[in-house]
């Protein structure tokens, strides 16, 4: 399957379809959790954000990674999970949010 990631930009997730998206999800919580990633998106409260994450283990401080693995609150599938590189903690983001996002593959040097 391929996609064309301009035209990604505001319209895609929400137009696509359940199945298209489950493979998206899949795939991007793939590259996150091997790579730093930038991903746009936009706030609850209507601001955009820039957002340097990851979900590599070798990233993220030990007992922020158990506590987080240990969380039993309920997970969306539409909302994500991530460590915010900067701020050295757990943010999260809405996929239907999304207006853009960037990595380079193989880039993670620990």
């Amino acid at each position: 399957m391929s996609y064309d990631f301009t035209s990604w930009k505001d319209t895609w997730y929400a137009t696509a379809s359940e199945e298209d998206r489950k493979l998206f999800r899949d795939w991007f919580t793939g590259v996150i959790r091997n790579e730093r990633v930038n991903v746009c998106f936009i706030k609850a409260d209507g601001t955009e954000r820039w957002l340097h994450c990851s979900l590599h283990p070798d990233l993220i401080p030990a007992a922020k990674l158990q506590k987080e693995e240990t969380t039993s609150r309920k997970r969306s599938e539409d909302a994500l999970s991530v460590w915010d590189l900067e701020k050295q903690d757990w943010r999260s983001f809405r996929f239907d949010s999304v207006k853009e996002f960037s990595f380079n593959l193989g880039d993670l040097h620990v």
